[in-house]
C-alpha cells in the first residue's frame, strides 16, 4: 500500500517516541493528526514542522482514558489510514507492594488507552474500506520483566496478546497491524511518576526519591534516537511486519527466554485428539492472516 497523501493519528505525537514516528511519518510525506496534553510539548513539535517546512500536524487535545473524548475525535478528524496508539506511562516500584491505585493508573493508560483507541477508530477505519495499519507500541518489557517493572510489564504483555490476535481479526479488511517493542529510547519517559493524576494518588510504592529518579533518567540519555525509532517503525508499516523490533541490545535475552520455553516442555507423546486440535489451531491462524475471517468451528 503506498502510504504518502495517507493519514496517521498518533497518541502522545508530540514528544518521544510519539513525535519520532511523527517526524519518521512526515518526511514520508503522510499527513499527520497528533494527540497531546502538554502545551509546551504541542509548542516545540509545531515549531518542529515549520522550521522543516513541512505541512503542520492537526494537533488534538487528549487524554488517552478519555473515551468521550476519543468518541469526538472519531467524529472529527475523518478518515485515517494509520493509527498509532503510542502513549503510555513509565512507572516503576516493587509489584508487591503496588496499591489498587497504582494498577488502575497503569493499566489504564498503557493497556486502556489502546483499548480506547482501538474501539473508537476502528469502526472508521473498517468502513472506509481503504485499508489502513495499525501499530500497537508496547515495549520490550512485552518480553523481558523485571522486578522494578511488575505492572508496567503486565502492561506490555498484555499489548502484546491484544495486538498478536488483532492481526488475524484485521487481515480481511486489509488493515495490517504491529506491535512495536522499542528498547532503550532518548526520551522523557522516565518522569512519568512526576506526574500522577491526583485522583491515582494513593500509592502503595515509597514516596518519590525524584534524585533517585533523575539518576536513573540518566540513563535515558544513552537510548536510540526516536527519529530512527519511528524510521524502523515506518519500515515495519511498509513491510507489513508483525512485529517490529527496534533495537539490536536484545538477542541474548531472547535467546534465554526461547530456551527456557523450549526446556520447559515436557518431553512426551501428545495423544492424537490434542494434536489434530492444535494442528486445526495453527492452520486456523494461518488462514486468518492470509484473510479468512475465523469462526469457533474453524477450531474444533
Amino acid at each position: 500500500m503506498a502510504w504518502r497523501g495517507k493519514t496517521a493519528f498518533i497518541t502522545g505525537g508530540v514528544s518521544g517516541i510519539g513525535f519520532g514516528i511523527a517526524r519518521a511519518f512526515s518526511d514520508a510525506g503522510i499527513k499527520l493528526v497528533l494527540s497531546y496534553r502538554n502545551e509546551d510539548y504541542r509548542e516545540q513539535a509545531e515549531r518542529w514542522f515549520v522550521d522543516q517546512g513541512h505541512e503542520i500536524p492537526r494537533f488534538v487535545k487528549l487524554d488517552v482514558t478519555d473515551r468521550q473524548r476519543f468518541a469526538e475525535l472519531a467524529k472529527e478528524i475523518g478518515d485515517i489510514h494509520i493509527l498509532v496508539n503510542n502513549a503510555g506511562v513509565s512507572v516503576f516500584g516493587p509489584t508487591d507492594e503496588a496499591s489498587y491505585a497504582d494498577y488502575d493508573w497503569i493499566m489504564g493508560v498503557n493497556f486502556g488507552g489502546i483499548v480506547n483507541g482501538l474501539v473508537s477508530l476502528l469502526p472508521g477505519m473498517k468502513a472506509h474500506g481503504q485499508g489502513g495499519h495499525i501499530v500497537n507500541v508496547a515495549s520490550m518489557a512485552a518480553f523481558c520483566a523485571g522486578p522494578q517493572a511488575g505492572i508496567y510489564t503486565a502492561s506490555k504483555f498484555a499489548v502484546r496478546g491484544l495486538t498478536e490476535s488483532l492481526r488475524f481479526n484485521l487481515a480481511p479488511y486489509n488493515i495490517g497491524v504491529s506491535l512495536m517493542c522499542p528498547g532503550l529510547t532518548k526520551t522523557n519517559a522516565w518522569d512519568s511518576a512526576l506526574r500522577r493524576p491526583d485522583g491515582f494518588s494513593e500509592s502503595g510504592f515509597a514516596p518519590l526519591d525524584h534524585q533517585e529518579l533523575e539518576r536513573f533518567g540518566k540513563a535515558f540519555d544513552l537510548g536510540m534516537d526516536p527519529l530512527e525509532v519511528g524510521e524502523k517503525t515506518l519500515r515495519g508499516i511498509v513491510e507489513n511486519r508483525g512485529l517490529i523490533l527496534t533495537h539490536p541490545d536484545h538477542r541474548e535475552d531472547f535467546e534465554e527466554i526461547y530456551r527456557g520455553m523450549i526446556d520447559a516442555l515436557p518431553n512426551e507423546p501428545v495423544p492424537e485428539g490434542r494434536a489434530e486440535i492444535e494442528l486445526m489451531r495453527r492452520q486456523a491462524n494461518r488462514a486468518a492472516e492470509a484473510g479468512m475471517r475465523i469462526g469457533l468451528d474453524d477450531l474444533t
